[in-house]
């Protein structure tokens, strides 16, 4: 019995249907059209071929040759059957894959797909779909394995260390994942197994900023020296370009072309400035401006970035039964339970010479009315200076030497405040209360050495230990007023996620960009695109 398989644009857009892209245009490196018919006769499926061929096959395509341990091991696991052809040709998993291949882009990734033109022809020509072809298959094994590299693992580890990333990156069998793509194709649209829900949250952002670029983007704003603030109430000719502005974002719902500013300006401007970190006040700044005029074609950048660093996280990191979150770009610090956010504090970071290290812990100790012992980098940078000067400055500020070391005494003095929060790692960081809580009022909050201030301590506290029938409110208040250091060593440890992300979409599905305060997105994006 004959059938007839068309393999056609008509076919690739009928994988909309499943919520897949339709392939791009046709460029150097990649194409975008398939398009063939022809009759299909079935046959037995092909024999197992000879394992010999796998070495002369990377001999021949050496780019994927840093692909053949993963390779070998999906064929000693297969006994060397054919995967990507069935009794009458290729299956359904190839051709979606190669569309997926030619659609990197709508991942936030701009590369070159190896051996682009061979794999045309293969797709573009009824014989080699159909035959089973030991070349092929190998061939189809490794764009399967490139694609998951890309898409699903991202750059190496080594790489991100040397960004300065040490959270633990997770581990996965591609080999393994094959089985269950080949039985449902459609899995490749959303895996949640192998990338976080925050992976495709920034995907569907990406398009949408993409559709704006299309659109032209936005016009720079020009806001004249003279005028050093806007509020309601006031009209100018600036506001009129700042309602463009906020609608081509979605920040404002209509433009209604006004140069007053009204309530609906202030809705739309109270938005864009949670979206974008600044304080949510009626007032209208040069700095918002500023924020407003960087272009959309940054703003997608920033986004691939991001989009990046999440195929680095494990889907379940939230998904335990309880977890801490920092984010250094947003200076915020979320404690989840049962995967749901239960407190969220503003934090203080290291400042850029005193970077804080992307890095996980796990919380084991809360130490109420600490002492702080000064580290040596701080001793001999400040403290003897400032002893060289003050002969009293110790006594002043309540600090005493143990040996050859200082410390501060408990009290309010204390630079750690009333509380900290001990998670053992190298780079010797903590959370911890502080003293100086005036910082949390400002937008930008990298003060620090290294280690995290937080600015709810006392509710970070009561929160770990809720449950604990030892721990009372009052007990804790108690504790964290003590002239002695006293140190709980918390049942169960929590871990804790130091992350670093300048892109961010929320529950409600809107993006919120963050300053780059460490420069880390230049260095990772220069990555990104090094084989172009």
């Amino acid at each position: 019995m004959k059938r007839i398989l068309v393999i056609s644009v008509f076919l690739i857009n009928c994988f909309l249907i499943v919520g897949l892209p339709t392939p791009a245009k046709a460029s150097s490196h990649a194409t975008a059209s398939v398009s063939l018919s022809y009759q299909k006769i079935p046959s037995f499926p092909p024999i197992p071929f000879d394992s010999t061929l796998v070495a002369p096959f990377f001999a021949k395509y050496p780019k994927f040759k840093y692909l053949k341990p993963e390779v070998v091991q999906l064929y000693r696991k297969h006994n060397y059957e054919f995967l990507w052809h069935d009794g009458s040709g290729m299956n359904e998993f190839a051709a979606l894959l190669y569309s997926k291949v030619n659609n990197l882009e709508q991942e936030g990734i701009k590369t070159r797909v190896p051996y682009a033109e061979k794999l045309q022809t293969i797709f573009q020509d009824a014989e080699n779909m159909e035959k089973s072809d030991v070349e092929v298959e190998l061939l189809m094994s490794s764009l399967y394995f490139f694609y998951a590299d890309r898409v699903f693992k991202g750059i190496d580890t080594k790489q991100t260390v040397e960004l300065g990333w040490y959270l633990p990156r997770k581990k996965q069998s591609y080999v393994n994942r094959l089985d269950s793509l080949l039985q449902d194709p459609s899995l490749i649209n959303k895996q949640l197994k192998d990338l976080p829900g925050q992976y495709y949250l920034l995907k569907d952002a990406l398009q949408n900023y993409r559709n704006i670029e299309k659109n032209g983007g936005w016009d720079p704003i020009v806001f004249p020296k003279t005028i050093k603030s806007l509020k309601p109430g006031d009209t100018s000719d600036v506001i009129l370009q700042v309602r463009k502005r906020l609608f081509i974002t979605r920040d404002l719902k209509i433009d209604s072309q006004k140069n007053i500013f009204d309530n609906e300006l202030l809705e739309g401007l109270l938005k864009y400035k949670e979206r974008n970190a600044f304080t949510t006040d009626s007032l209208l700044l040069p700095k918002h401006i500023s924020s407003m005029n960087i272009n959309v074609h940054a703003r997608i950048k920033t986004i691939m970035v991001n989009m990046e660093r999440s195929r680095w996280i494990s889907p379940s990191l939230t998904q335990t039964q309880q977890s801490i979150v920092v984010n250094i770009p947003s200076f915020t610090l979320t404690y989840f339970k049962e995967g749901k956010p239960v407190l969220v504090s503003k934090v203080v970071v290291g400042k850029s010479m005193n970077k804080t290290a992307v890095f996980s812990g796990q919380m084991n100790q809360i130490i109420f009315s600490p002492y702080w012992n000064v580290p040596p980098s701080i001793l001999r940078k400040e403290i003897l200076p400032a002893i060289a000067k003050n002969s009293n400055y110790l006594a002043k500020h309540d600090m005493e030497w143990v040996g050859n070391r200082v410390r501060q005494r408990p009290g309010e003095q204390n630079a750690l405040g009333k509380v900290k929060f001990v998670f053992p790692n190298s780079h010797i960081i903590y959370m911890h209360d502080t003293p100086s809580k005036t910082l949390f009022n400002k937008e930008q909050r990298a003060f620090s050495h290294g280690c995290i201030r937080v600015a709810r301590p006392r509710d970070l506290a009561i929160k770990v230990l809720e449950g604990d029938k030892n721990w009372t409110v009052e007990k804790i208040d108690a504790a964290m007023n003590r002239e002695v250091e006293k140190t709980y060593n918390l049942r169960t440890q929590i871990p804790v996620y130091i992350g670093y992300f300048t892109a961010w979409v929320d529950s409600e599905r809107e993006i919120h960009f963050y300053e780059d305060i460490y420069a880390h997105d230049e260095r990772l994006s220069k990555i990104l695109l090094s084989d172009l």
